[in-house]
């Protein structure tokens, strides 16, 4: 089950991250219309790939997926646009994605 989720978090994420840098382009790069247009599609995709998720508490899973995406946007950066982050940066990161392990894998009763 967990494998299922952290390869959910990871597909959102593409999708989310991926649909916001197309808007981005679009709109701030003066990329083409078609850019926004997939940015829309790729972000309401996200929205039925987080309803994926085996958690059915959404405030859990979203708050847990804000980890992810800090993570994810910073990795999306270096590969697509040549960003390089700080160690503070990976270490936020790092953070966030102990934080996303103990909102959604920690034991519960």
């Amino acid at each position: 089950m967990v494998g299922r989720s952290v390869g959910l978090f990871v597909v959102a994420a593409v999708a989310e991250i991926g649909g916001c840098w197309l808007i981005w382009q679009a709109v701030r790069e003066h990329r083409g219309w078609w850019f926004a247009v997939g940015g829309v599609l790729a972000l309401g995709a996200y929205g039925f790939v987080a309803c994926a998720q085996p958690s059915s508490a959404f405030g859990r899973v979203l708050a847990a997926y804000g980890g992810v995406f800090v993570a994810g946007s910073l990795i999306w950066g270096v590969v697509m646009d040549g960003f390089r982050p700080t160690r503070w940066d990976v270490l936020g990161a790092l953070v966030c994605l102990a934080g996303v392990g103990l909102i959604m894998y920690a034991p519960r009763r």
